[in-house]
């Protein structure tokens, strides 16, 4: 607190290079001291405080345990990667000083509440830094508020981050009202004195709350708006951990409310699924590379919900292994996403920021001008697809031993769900590849389909720096697997009491960590082996003459670029195929003639989700309150006239209220 307070009273003050520094300073500082308490909490030595509150908030309890600690090992590095990210990023920005004052403030702010956010044991404090943290996101967003379409999604995302609130604060003040505390505590001793019917409810309106902030179908509209808003460098935590804390929230409430956990593991299960396809469905057709990216996060949500549903469905069902295999692939899988998505968002940065641009449509040929960005954006894209030997194979291999648990052991969860589950999660990863085959292949190889504005070339070294740090632990994960996995330990014998983990994640007699690591090294030896025979070939032709010819040349010596596939005719046949389940928008002009002169064909996709939940009720209201517009005529005379009926009104109806109960007062006399 003494370094925030500390920052944010310096930021105004200094010069706009200053500012960075010492955001940067503070996030650093912030991090290392909650990082080494949250490891101390991994190694089995968790803080627990108690603070004395207020007459309202009453005493208020910190606790880091294993499964905080987890959460803010991954806040402390997105946050640092980040601020090291934006450090340059921010420059193209110099000249807007005060912007950039509230913007590095904003950062501040979410860094800490996002940390307070996982140690906070009381609900009304816990509100209060979402809140904080919401408003802070939000200043984040609209950085660049002087564009109409910024502002528009930086409050959708408010007003919607408030919807969660709202749920939240139902949630709370049920539990609030009748333990008359607000300490977390007083939520499990709720769901120990009330019905199952009623713990029930109470969870499900804590997980709207908490999926609002997440990203699930149908809670996720405001996310694919935000995102491509807001900087690169807070696309990246805000996909890599913003969203992350309604997981938290999820979790928590897991291991706080006693109910029936095979009923909300199957909740949990099934909204995950659909969330999951329909956020990878959609993603396929966008056309701008950054709203691609998020909505590929609400699919990596999907999946993170998988592993959750899976291991609720273990505890309700009193199964080890299930609960292990479910939560330790959700829990390892929130690591991963946040490395790889914010590897993914500064590379879409990079690429933004060479080319003025992010239309798919419109990119391609950055490979040679930029070899760094387009290596690094393609370790990402192979790591989201759940590729060995990277990190995103290790999680979601977890998941898939976890199921194929529950194909063994029936009794633990019905047939049915384990192959939907399972049909989903391969329809999810099979999409994947698809997805980011087009967006790397379209971006990166090949030529221009435009012309740039200027001649794009790689980002200064101070910017791939963080971006190679993320690398580097997302081939550690890949590689190494149990070393990350046995950090899991300790928040997974919250769930599971005298947990031994090797142990328990089997598939069959081979154990899963053993599988992952033959896979791994195989993989990473194809690689090795594959760079090995290029060196050599290198080594070889080295004294060749070489010709240098245009990329895609095909023998035609005209506009090669224009016979490329652009982002659009690579998914044509999956946008025919999808068409009746998705909302696709046409724009279509018709060739005629022998020599016809020009055409057009434009598709747009449209989240139909949001024309259901927001668009119709939104016409709705208008309509409604359009019926009354001629209240609002432009003559003074009329204004006047409902300022006067209105103070009428205010002095009638307390005289006519008070009026009711002296008469009602008479007759009960009577």
């Amino acid at each position: 607190m003494i370094i925030l307070a500390a920052a944010l009273l310096l930021v105004p003050f200094l010069k706009v290079s200053g500012k960075g520094m010492v955001t940067l300073a503070a996030v650093i500082l912030m991090a290392a001291i909650s990082s080494y308490m949250a490891i101390q909490a991994l190694l089995g030595h968790p803080l627990d405080l108690v603070f004395t509150g207020t007459l309202i908030t009453g005493h208020v309890a910190i606790v880091l345990d294993a499964l905080s600690a987890w959460f803010i090992l991954i806040i402390n590095f997105t946050l640092v990667t980040g601020a090291l990210y934006g450090l340059q990023y921010m420059k193209a920005y110099r000249d807007q000083s005060s912007n950039i004052s509230l913007h590095c403030m904003a950062y501040l702010l979410v860094h800490s509440m996002l940390i307070l956010l996982t140690v906070i044991q009381n609900s009304l404090v816990f509100l209060i830094a979402l809140e904080i943290m919401a408003l802070s996101a939000f200043i984040l967003v609209i950085f660049e508020h002087y564009k109409p379409e910024t502002l528009r999604a930086g409050l959708n995302y408010f007003i919607q981050s408030h919807l969660s609130i709202v749920f939240l604060s139902i949630g709370f003040l049920w539990v609030a009202s009748s333990a008359q505390t607000f300490d977390f505590s007083a939520i499990t001793a709720f769901s120990m004195t009330h019905p199952v019917s009623t713990t029930l409810c109470l969870f499900l309106i804590l997980f709207v709350g908490f999926a609002f902030k997440s990203g699930f179908v149908p809670f996720h509209t405001w996310l694919p708006y935000a995102h491509p808003a807001a900087p690169s460098h807070v696309s990246g935590i805000m996909s890599g951990v913003i969203i992350k804390i309604g997981i938290y929230g999820i979790l928590r409430m897991i291991l706080l409310i006693h109910t029936d956990y095979t009923l909300i593991g199957t909740i949990i299960l099934v909204i995950s699924v659909i969330t999951g396809v329909y956020g990878i469905m959609l993603a396929i057709l966008q056309h701008n590379l950054k709203k691609l990216l998020a909505y590929s996060s609400i699919e990596n949500i999907g999946i993170i919900g998988i592993g959750i549903g899976l291991g609720t469905i273990g505890l309700g069902a009193n199964n080890m292994a299930l609960t292990v295999l479910g939560f330790a692939g959700a829990l390892l899988h929130v690591l991963n996403h946040s490395l790889f998505k914010s590897l993914l968002f500064y590379g879409a940065g990079n690429v933004y920021q060479s080319t003025h641009t992010l239309n798919i449509e419109q990119l391609g040929g950055l490979m040679k001008r930029m070899p760094h960005t387009a290596l690094l954006f393609l370790v990402g894209s192979l790591a989201i697809c759940g590729l060995p030997p990277f990190n995103g194979f290790v999680s979601e291999f977890i998941l898939y031993s976890g199921f194929l648990k529950s194909l063994t052991e029936v009794s633990s969860m019905p047939l049915l769900l384990s192959l939907f589950s399972i049909f989903g999660l391969v329809f999810i990863g099979g999409l994947s590849f698809f997805c980011y085959t087009k967006a790397f292949g379209v971006v990166f190889p090949g030529n221009a389909r435009s012309q740039y504005p200027e001649q794009p070339k790689e980002v200064k070294v101070s910017r791939l720096i963080p971006m190679y740090l993320v690398f580097a632990i997302i081939i550690a994960i890949g590689l190494t697997p149990m070393f990350f996995i046995n950090g899991l330990n300790g928040a997974l014998g919250l769930f599971m009491a005298k947990l031994t983990l090797p142990e328990t994640i089997q598939t069959g007699t081979t154990p899963v960590s053993s599988m992952m690591q033959h896979i791994s090294f195989a993989a990473a030896g194809f690689i090795l082996l594959a760079a090995f025979i290029w060196i050599i070939r290198k080594q070889i032709t080295v004294h060749r003459q070489m010709s240098t010819a245009e990329t895609w040349g095909c023998g035609y010596t005209g506009d090669a670029s224009r016979m490329q596939y652009t982002g659009s005719s690579f998914v044509r046949s999956y946008r025919k195929l999808a068409g009746p389940v998705l909302n696709i928008r046409k724009k279509k002009k018709e060739v005629s003639g022998v020599f016809p002169e020009e055409g057009s064909h434009e598709t747009n996709p449209y989240d139909k989700v949001e024309s259901w939940l927001i668009d119709r009720p939104l016409r709705s209201i208008n309509y409604f309150f359009g019926k009354f517009s001629f209240m609002q005529n432009g003559k003074t005379q009329f204004y006047v006239l409902y300022g006067v009926v209105f103070i009428l009104l205010a002095t009638v109806i307390p005289l006519l209220y008070k009026g009711f109960l002296s008469l009602i007062e008479f007759f009960n006399r009577l």
